[in-house]
């Protein structure tokens, strides 16, 4: 009974702070805000989250697994670290630089649907009629949200935030397919990822030319990412698993994120949460506890 309250306390932690999560994307890449480069947050945030699971893996006394690596457990980690988290939150990072955090937010939620669809070419699984009603759910929720309920009209607030936003479940869910076999520790292989999505960014930032230096503020909003969004949050998550009876009893918690999201958004961004926002989450969550259940 103590194991599973210490589990509930764990995925309450890390929902609350995956909550805050699009509030402080905002914040940190917003113009009139900290105007961090969509870059440089990503390559500040994966060292902080590489620094936080190295830290973890030390104290664990995990931290020998390193020497067991093998050049083909290295590529795959290259591989899964380009997926995520380097393209995901960068194609992510943009559609926030870019739509209203209650837009992005949600949108970005649709990922255990992608995952299904991709599933069906890659893994060669059989779509249901379930699946296919759930799906059409969801993305009724992503048309509502990205047309602000004017669902007739056709006409999207804005097309390319809209498509990043969506388009980010796509690398999101093939980590996920991609990631089925692998029998690594769990830390070790996020930590490892992690670490690859900071060479692939600074590479891109030298490339670009868009190192620069931030500000305290801009700093400490790096850091709040890379602790919050990131590493002690993917810790609580695992641990909340691991000491949940079943998997079941925690993991439908992640459905609270869009809502308690919203909330946060509304009182720290001061977004005015529209009714087609509220609706279309509804929808979205709706259609994917009705694939999963």
């Amino acid at each position: 009974m103590e194991k599973q309250r210490s589990a509930y306390l764990c995925a309450f932690a890390a929902v609350l702070f995956w909550s805050t999560s699009a509030s402080a994307f905002k914040i940190c890449l917003a113009p009139e805000r900290l105007n961090v480069p969509v870059l440089l947050l990503l390559f500040g945030a994966s060292l902080v989250s590489s620094a936080v699971l190295l830290i973890h893996l030390l104290i664990s006394g995990k931290a020998r697994l390193l020497k067991t690596l093998s050049r083909e457990d290295m590529a795959r980690s290259a591989f899964l670290g380009f997926l995520n988290p380097f393209l995901y939150y960068t194609v992510l990072f943009k559609a926030y630089s870019i739509l209203p955090a209650q837009q992005a937010q949600p949108l970005n939620f649709v990922w255990p649907l992608t995952l299904v669809l991709l599933s069906i070419p890659i893994l060669k699984q059989k779509i249901k009629r379930r699946d296919i009603l759930a799906i059409l759910i969801s993305f009724a929720g992503v048309l509502v949200i990205s047309t602000k309920g004017h669902i007739l009209s056709f006409k999207l607030t804005d097309p390319l935030g809209v498509a990043l936003a969506t388009g980010s479940s796509i690398p999101w869910a093939l980590y996920w397919i991609y990631n089925i076999k692998n029998k690594r520790d769990e830390v070790l292989t996020l930590f490892l990822n992690f670490t690859w999505a900071s060479v692939y960014v600074l590479a891109l930032i030298l490339v670009t030319g868009e190192l620069q230096t931030l500000s305290f503020r801009g700093i400490l909003g790096v850091t709040y990412v890379g602790l919050f969004e990131m590493g002690i949050t993917f810790l609580l998550w695992l641990k909340a698993l691991k000491r949940s009876q079943t998997t079941a009893h925690v993991a439908g918690l992640i459905y609270l994120v869009p809502f308690v999201s919203l909330i946060v958004i509304h009182f720290v961004l001061g977004e005015t949460i529209l009714p087609s926002t509220i609706a279309g989450a509804v929808l979205i969550v709706g259609g994917i506890l009705l694939q999963r259940h």
